[in-house]
């Protein structure tokens, strides 16, 4: 596939926020995100080579994707979870169940909904070229977390990886990105949670396990569906 780069947003600290599409015009259009939590860089990296895959893969059918390798780029540079302004990012979504208030210091909503240029970025992309599927890649535990319609990816991508599924992840979300699209936009987010680096795992041993399981995904009749 041939992507070209969008006009980049910009974080807190002023640093470019990349983003890339296909020239594919569409209704609805599908969404590879990554570094949500600049720490995650087991999820990052699963993304950096699906991303790779895709650009050199050229007898891949034409679809119209939007890729968002790092959202959070200050984090990243950083090695932290939150932004520059110490904000949780997938806790800063205008939701209908946003708080101000935080369970942890990690979750740190920010001082009102959207109010961190990232994420403000992220919505106007949203808004530009509507979501009909968003893949979002974090690191947490091996676990496939649904938000509105798209259980059956969960399904299929945990054929390939054996991950478990989740329509719930376990602890309230209030202001996360899973919420806030299909509130939306009425579109599916699968939050595709990587396993944390470990002695006998590293970066590349967590892209080989799902490789192939993304691949598949991505020239299947499932995710043309969502668009």
């Amino acid at each position: 596939m041939i992507f070209t780069e969008l006009p980049p947003g910009k974080s807190v600290e002023g640093h470019p926020i990349p983003a890339f599409m296909t020239d594919v015009k569409a209704d609805k259009y599908i969404y590879l995100i990554g570094g949500t939590h600049g720490d995650e860089v087991e999820g990052i990296h699963v993304l950096k080579e699906l991303f790779a895959w895709l650009k050199h893969e050229h007898s891949l059918k034409d679809l119209p994707i939007v890729v968002v390798p790092i959202l959070n780029v200050d984090g990243y540079r950083a090695s932290t979870r939150v932004n520059a302004h110490m904000v949780d990012l997938n806790r800063n979504y205008p939701t209908k169940d946003w708080t101000p208030e935080a369970s942890q210091k990690k979750y740190n909503p920010g001082p009102k909904a959207l109010s961190e240029p990232e994420n403000q970025f992220l919505v106007r992309l949203l808004d530009k070229f509507k979501p009909g599927f968003i893949l979002s890649f974090h690191t947490w535990k091996p676990i496939l977390n649904y938000n509105g319609d798209c259980q059956d990816v969960a399904e299929y991508l945990s054929t390939f990886n054996s991950y478990p599924i989740a329509g719930d992840i376990g602890y309230p979300t209030p202001g996360s990105f899973g919420s806030f699209v299909p509130e939306n936009y009425q579109a599916g987010v699968l939050t595709f949670e990587c396993p944390p680096l470990a002695d006998d795992k590293n970066l590349k041993d967590i892209w080989l396990e799902n490789e192939k399981g993304l691949k598949s995904f991505m020239q299947s009749d499932l995710l043309i569906k969502k668009i």
